[in-house]
């Protein structure tokens, strides 16, 4: 079968597709034919090993899965001894923060990362809805959102922002969402009351506040925000921020009224039950950007790492088979 691999840390000119064999499931496993991946910010930051803090997870001098892709969409083709819950042919997706290797023809699996897509929903669908949407869902269960509340989501456009934006949309709130300028259409069709243009304006500079700001880019940071939070206003932020200070202002902000919490996940046997109940009932439609074949992996990794993409840039595995 051919696989992304990378056999060191580095940029995506360290990806390789290779022949390797297929693999064969234990007792326990199924062997998934992956029809579609995505190529998302969480495999950007394992194929680079960045923040270093991810090398005590995947391999200190070098990464301990050679093959790459955390999420996937696909049909089960052969299934271990003890497995009950799954059959060949079930079409199924899956993701896993750690790595699954999924970026290949085939990838081997276990029932606690599998979950059955939806009859009504595609193999891109089901793909695009998991690595942003399992984060956005933490960002709105880290808090209580109440009716009449105001919202503002820095970065409504990428995956995980464009599914907090209609996540959030659920709630009776304002909403204000930052996007470029050949996004508004899309921002607004998602559901934002209020939109930004961030390549016009610096949202921090407006005289709204907030009960909850939700940075999905982690291009601001708390010290920026904390006068656009109303008293005992949130501010979420879904990376470190400078010298990691996202992880401490928790601690240090507990007991004052402007607080950060940072989102630890969620486990996924919670959020992509969720998420799945919102793709069935056509309350969450996963944007698209743009999909790559296996062989230009290398190119999606690229154009995902330098910030390019609006929702979610698919692998098609299988092509034209969607």
């Amino acid at each position: 079968m051919k696989a992304a691999i990378r056999r060191s840390y580095g940029s995506p000119d360290a990806i390789r597709i290779e022949d390797i064999e297929k693999p064969i499931p234990n007792e326990n496993q199924l062997l998934i034919k992956v029809h579609a991946c995505t190529v998302n910010r969480t495999d950007c930051a394992i194929l680079s090993a960045k923040p270093f803090i991810m090398r005590f997870l995947l391999g200190l001098l070098r990464p301990r899965k050679i093959i790459l892709g955390t999420d996937f969409a696909g049909e089960v083709v052969s299934v271990g001894a003890n497995v009950r819950s799954f059959s060949m042919g079930d079409g199924v997706y899956g993701f896993n923060d750690s790595g699954l290797g999924s970026q290949a023809e085939y990838t081997l699996t276990t029932i606690d990362n599998l979950f059955p897509i939806p009859e009504e929903v595609g193999y891109h669908q089901a793909a695009a809805s998991l690595e942003g949407a399992h984060y956005a869902y933490t960002f709105i269960h880290k808090v209580n959102i109440q009716s009449g509340q105001k919202v503002l989501i820095n970065g409504a456009t990428g995956g995980i922002g464009s599914a907090l934006l209609q996540f959030v949309r659920q709630f009776d709130v304002e909403i204000t969402a930052t996007c470029n300028t050949k996004n508004i259409e899309l921002v607004r069709s998602l559901g934002a009351d209020k939109i930004c243009d961030y390549t016009q304006e610096d949202f921090t500079k407006g005289g709204d506040t907030y009960d909850f700001i939700f940075d999905t880019v982690g291009k601001s940071t708390f010290g920026k925000c904390k006068s656009l939070l109303k008293e005992n206003g949130i501010y979420i932020s879904s990376e470190l921020g400078p010298y990691s200070q996202n992880v401490f202002y928790p601690l240090l902000t507990s007991f004052s009224g402007k607080k950060v919490i940072f989102p630890i996940p969620y486990p996924v046997r919670e959020t992509i039950p969720y998420i799945r109940n919102l793709l069935k009932s056509g309350k969450f439609k996963p944007v698209i950007d743009r999909s790559y074949v296996l062989e230009d992996i290398g190119q999606a990794y690229e154009y995902v790492r330098q910030g390019l993409k609006t929702g979610n840039v698919l692998i098609d595995v299988v092509p034209n088979k969607q």
